[in-house]
């Protein structure tokens, strides 16, 4: 028996679309196109032949070696590597989008290479977009500057159209405004520029799929994607630590991409004239998204970097380096502009002299990150002949658990910048008899990873989690960085303890702690929990008391007194020790218990504590009120 099918289209004509759907008028808060060019310039010829002005990339790079160094001063982190390869990138598609009217009115602008927005700042403010002044670029990445590590929309909406510190995360929302725009009509081309490391991410690769199917189905508006392709990620090489992104690039044409490849991103002409290309090409023909595959090299600019298997990923100078002007001038090829100098021998001669605070003694107790009582944890599970096994995405450095790694390289895997894919791949090595590590900020692993993990306790496949940078310890990088719910977001899951270390002593002890129960319970054919350990970045005591039992799962009484009890957790631990040192002074003794098992509370302990301190508690921690410590407490 035989059936016909006949397929009517019933999608409405935009016009039908429009009668029955009326958008909300949303304000545009991006600052206008600028008025003047840029300060420090170069010269190019655009396709029909004339002359254009665009914003000299060395300027950038000079601009962010700058920067940065204000921002070490300041006790922050910073990036080179990412911006000095995108420079050129930059360069020519901010001289596109600005060639006449407002450019709002024609392109939606993504930038999806987070660590490279300093890079945006530098060549912004040589334009003096925004208002913006060289001046305004030494308060990158403090608390009173819109200039955060990664571009934030809430913070800068005259800046960033979208907020972009998880890689990966804006490429989506890309393709969102291109498919809003063919909806209601808006004559915008959207531009997204991606790194290749933040091309591994699934949300990223899911984009890549949908644009370009979107688009065949006529849904979407012209879209141009550029992708920085240098093969380097934070900790090395993409290839050598993970595996080829080639064959994923190689597949956007059989997506329905028409790939344009550029294989030198540092010839100014000839990227201008391939941006150029690709925007008249995705106009042309909205089916068909562009990709232009651009290959860079990370820390153009500077050999030392250029040679590095990072690419310089942070910032490679020291707060007051005598090496600025050097620097500077490697990248001018010795003919830096005299204005980059004098404010490089500024900074340099603003280092302050050793005060007498400098030369107190040191205290008696180490202070250290809490990550090398992770490595040490880790490292003596292998040598004892545990199965422990590290999955990583790319952030090892930071968590910790890189030492551990380069020990035992065999029991080590970097799956690239994959948060979701990192948990997952672990819940399937516990299935055969594992146990797994995995490791990155805290903020990616309780959202990227957050379901990974529940599905991972549902398929009785427990992961120990080492997730740090938690709360505000991250501040420089922006909100995207700072884990303010990371309590709220894992405790509720079941089978899962979360362990709050204040002191790399204690991460040592309660990891070590927890491998071995997984240990014996899968030997006794139970069940063990999933274990999420939460860490700061800063230094803290090794210790907080000498003669302290690490018993797991009981809370810890550090200090006691009568007037109130403070519960504290993970890096506020240090913070409520120096509240009683001074409350003491005053004649005030407060009692102090750090409270490590958060969703999992000693009563027995905190409420004697609690008892005899007249029931007044405070309760501190780095973590939004609803759903925090002491909100489960």
């Amino acid at each position: 028996m035989s059936s016909y099918f006949k397929f009517i289209d019933v999608t409405p004509s935009r016009e039908l679309f429009m009668q029955q759907v009326n958008p909300l008028k949303v304000k545009n808060l991006l600052a206008a196109t600028p008025k003047s060019q840029p300060k420090y310039n170069v010269q190019v010829k655009s396709q029909n032949g004339e002359s254009e002005t665009l914003a000299d990339p060395k300027a950038t790079r000079a601009l962010v070696a700058l920067m940065n160094q204000h921002a070490v001063i300041g006790g922050a982190a910073a990036h080179w590597g990412g911006p000095a390869a995108f420079a050129e990138i930059m360069s020519s598609t901010h001289a596109i989008m600005f060639r006449e009217g407002n450019w709002t009115d024609k392109y939606n602008f993504v930038n999806d290479a987070g660590h490279a927005e300093n890079g945006i700042y530098a060549l912004r403010a040589n334009y003096g977009f925004d208002n913006m002044k060289l001046e305004d670029l030494k308060g990158f990445r403090s608390i009173k500057s819109k200039l955060t590590g990664h571009g934030e929309a809430h913070l800068n909406p005259q800046g960033v159209l979208i907020s972009n510190g998880p890689l990966g995360s804006g490429l989506p929302q890309a393709q969102g405004l291109c498919f809003a725009d063919k909806l209601i009509g808006n004559d915008k081309v959207t531009i997204c520029a991606i790194s290749d490391g933040a091309s591994m991410e699934g949300e990223a690769k899911e984009s890549f799929a949908a644009i370009a199917g979107l688009a065949a189905k006529e849904k979407m508006n012209p879209f141009v994607l550029i992708i920085s392709d240098n093969n380097t990620k934070l900790s090395g090489r993409i290839s050598e630590d993970s595996f080829s992104m080639a064959p994923s690039f190689a597949a956007l044409e059989s997506l329905g991409w028409n790939v344009i490849n550029v294989e030198d991103g540092h010839n100014l002409q000839e990227v201008h004239l391939s941006i150029e290309k690709a925007i008249e090409s995705a106009k042309a023909n909205t089916s068909k998204p562009i990709a232009l595959r651009i290959k860079t090299i990370k820390g153009y600019g500077v050999k030392s970097t250029m040679d590095s298997k990072s690419g310089g990923h942070g910032y490679p100078l020291k707060p007051y380096d005598s090496g600025l002007p050097n620097f500077l001038q490697e990248i001018y090829h010795n003919e830096c502009p005299e204005e980059f100098i004098t404010w490089a021998k500024e900074v340099i001669s603003s280092k302050p002299t050793e005060s007498a605070s400098s030369s107190r003694e040191a205290p008696a107790v180490k202070h250290e990150k809490v990550q090398p009582g992770i490595s040490k944890a880790a490292i003596k599970a292998a040598e004892d002949g545990l199965p422990v096994f590290s999955v990583s995405s790319d952030l090892q450095g930071s968590t910790g658990i890189a030492a551990f790694q380069k020990e035992f390289p065999h029991l080590t895997m970097d799956i690239g910048i994959a948060e979701s894919n990192m948990v997952s791949m672990a819940a399937g090595m516990a299935k055969k008899g594992f146990i797994p590590m995995v490791d990155t900020f805290a903020q990616f692993g309780v959202t990227k990873g957050n379901l990974p993990l529940t599905m991972a306790n549902l398929s009785l496949a427990p992961v120990i989690c080492l997730f740090s940078h938690t709360g505000f310890q991250d501040a420089a990088d922006g909100a995207s960085h700072q884990a303010t719910t990371y309590f709220a977001a894992v405790s509720s899951i079941p089978h899962t303890t979360v362990v709050s270390c204040a002191s790399s002593k204690e991460a040592e002890e309660y990891l070590g702690q927890a491998i071995r129960t997984y240990q014996s319970e899968v030997e006794n054919g139970e069940v063990p929990d999933s274990y999420v350990f939460f860490y700061g970045r800063e230094n803290f005591p090794e210790y907080y008391n000498e003669s302290i039992s690490y018993q797991f799962g009981k809370a810890q009484v550090l200090e006691q007194g009568d007037a109130a009890c403070v519960v504290a957790t993970g890096p506020t631990v240090a913070k409520a020790l120096l509240a009683q040192k001074a409350l003491a002074k005053e004649g005030i003794n407060i009692t102090v218990v750090n409270n490590p098992f958060v969703n999992k509370p000693d009563l027995e302990v905190i409420g004697s504590a609690l008892k005899g301190a007249g029931n007044k508690l405070v309760t501190v921690e780095d973590h939004q009120i609803k759903g925090g410590m002491g909100s489960l407490l």
